[in-house]
């Protein structure tokens, strides 16, 4: 099989489709095993929304998921995401994101809390990118696009690459929240064209005087021309280096599209894996940003 992934440019799908997120407390049996075993071998401690979007096709997702494993679990599946990730991260600091500790320490924020923030924007800098790879292969797959070669044999990562933090996860979902982060909800979903706040945003909103701070930062980047071009640039290096890996569960275009036919309209779930394929790419470079906000400097 030939290394042909591809993509048309990136574009955010209009009108924006419905979707149906299946969410982890309302699973059991097959599908709440399914996605025990994607945390387990993404090493996430969250389901993505685009994971728990693909989930209401129960047959796609199963399709999807049996090719997928395999290569997840695999040593270039890891390498490649730790690239695509140096990649964003190192690219991001381009946009001097402003400092924000200093800020917080006048604010009255010591230094333990800090950290705390710093741990809760680890987890997603890690979880992130395997999503955005597997939303990136996904799309790629259901245009007719292929991956792998002659060789796909992938040996298996052993160890943990996600990030050695215990900290609480918590999300400040929109009922929880103060009529001042609901704003700032509103906000973030006006600026972005969201049709939902992120996971991310619901995690770093449990810390609302912090969360309004950096979302003011990065709405300011978060318009400009350079901020977006980033975004396309990394849509386009996850597309360069999904097309280079292994296939060893040998997922084919025909057969995800044959199990996505049994559930729905093709062109409905073309749809949904194009928008996810859209808002990652933004979301991760948003996340590198408030990172970067937060880096220890000398």
């Amino acid at each position: 099989m030939a290394n042909s992934l591809g993509a048309p440019p990136r574009h955010l799908p209009a009108p924006l489709p419905a979707i149906h997120p299946v969410p982890e407390y309302a699973t059991e049996g097959e599908l709440a095993a399914r996605y025990a075993d994607m945390k387990e071998v993404l090493q996430v401690p969250w389901m993505g929304v685009v994971t728990m979007a693909f989930a209401h096709y129960p047959n796609f997702f199963g399709e999807l998921w049996r090719g997928l494993r395999p290569l997840c679990a695999s040593r270039p599946f890891v390498d490649a995401v730790g690239e695509l990730r140096d990649f964003c991260e190192q690219n991001v600091l381009e946009l001097k994101p402003p400092p924000l500790a200093g800020r917080l320490a006048e604010s009255g924020y010591g230094g333990r809390e800090v950290d705390n923030i710093r741990a809760m924007i680890e987890i997603f800098s890690h979880g992130n990118f395997p999503y955005l790879m597997i939303a990136t292969l996904t799309r790629s797959l259901l245009l007719g696009g292929e991956f792998g070669g002659e060789n796909n044999s992938a040996p298996g990562f052993e160890g943990r690459h996600a990030p050695d933090v215990s900290q609480p996860f918590l999300l400040m979902e929109r009922h929880h929240a103060d009529a001042p982060t609901r704003a700032v909800y509103d906000d973030i979903m006006a600026t972005l064209g969201l049709p939902f706040v992120n996971t991310d945003y619901r995690a770093l909103a449990r810390w609302p005087s912090y969360f309004a701070m950096a979302w003011t930062d990065l709405k300011a980047s978060a318009v400009t021309a350079p901020h977006k071009a980033l975004a396309n640039r990394v849509y386009e290096r996850a597309l360069e280096l999904a097309g280079g890996l292994p296939n060893p569960g040998g997922l084919t275009a025909e057969a995800l599209t044959a199990a996505a036919e049994k559930d729905a309209p093709l062109a409905e779930i073309r749809t949904v894996t194009e928008l996810f394929h859209y808002l990652l790419p933004e979301l991760v470079v948003n996340v590198a940003y408030l990172r970067a906000q937060l880096l220890r400097r000398a």
